[in-house]
């Protein structure tokens, strides 16, 4: 697996040849690291949101994520072949997910489709983490990993697009890994919770509350769908009709 994750990095060779740089990158791109430092100063409220939207974002995802194994394991006694086979059948629900909810973003808008996801993930709690059957447990993965990575799908489009043009390049993977940092706790914590509880409980708990805390903190947020990078237009829209 660590070499097959490795063939993609020689990707990397053709883009440095191959791949020309964005215009927009070449007029507004910083010469020096201090430069690059003043971009970020001059825009601390935005980054100090993307940092805390993605901590949020970051906790939705790993807290549904990385302790699930842990769940079958526990929970419900299953083998590792199991916990595997289940574990990416409900990795083909984030794939179709991301996909859905990137299309839906481009016609309603980001922050309406990723808060209509969560909504919808915080609806698939009891069946996630609580199923009866072995049946529903399936589902319930399938269906939270889909609205899960569905408001995660929408991510890179929304962070590019609220970025201005000098910092573009670096602000949104800055925030991403500060919120990466933040919300790398979420495993021990929901572990933690393992020990006065149930895993299903547990892990039940952590979701509502982070699901919560993202959607409040998408709502809190503004929008730039549309915008045309290297300028500092708005959004289109359809002109209104001129009166005769």
């Amino acid at each position: 697996m660590f070499f097959l994750g490795g063939f993609p990095a020689l990707l990397a060779a053709y883009v440095c040849f191959y791949v020309k740089e964005s215009e927009v990158w070449k007029k507004t791109r910083h010469e020096t690291w201090g430069q690059l430092g003043r971009g970020i100063a001059s825009n601390w409220k935005l980054f100090i949101y993307l940092v805390l939207l993605m901590t949020m974002m970051n906790f939705v995802s790993h807290g549904t994520q990385d302790m699930y194994p842990t769940l079958l394991k526990r929970q419900w006694r299953f083998s590792p072949q199991k916990v595997a086979a289940v574990t990416a059948f409900s990795m083909v629900g984030a794939i179709l997910g991301g996909l859905v909810f990137g299309l839906l973003s481009d016609r309603y808008g980001r922050r309406r489709s990723m808060i209509i996801a969560l909504l919808c993930a915080l609806a698939v709690v009891p069946l996630w983490a609580f199923s009866p059957s072995w049946a529903l447990l399936i589902t319930g993965g399938f269906l939270m990993q889909f609205m899960v990575q569905g408001a995660w799908g929408i991510i890179p489009a929304h962070l590019s697009e609220l970025a201005p043009d000098s910092v573009r390049g670096f602000l949104p993977g800055f925030a991403y890994q500060c919120g990466v940092l933040l919300a790398g706790s979420v495993a021990y914590i929901e572990a933690r919770f393992a020990q006065r509880m149930s895993y299903s409980t547990a892990m039940a708990l952590t979701a509502v509350t982070v699901f919560i805390g993202a959607i409040v903190m998408t709502g809190l947020g503004r929008e730039r769908r549309g915008i045309h990078f290297g300028s500092r237009s708005v959004p289109s829209v359809e002109p209104a009709p001129v009166p005769e």
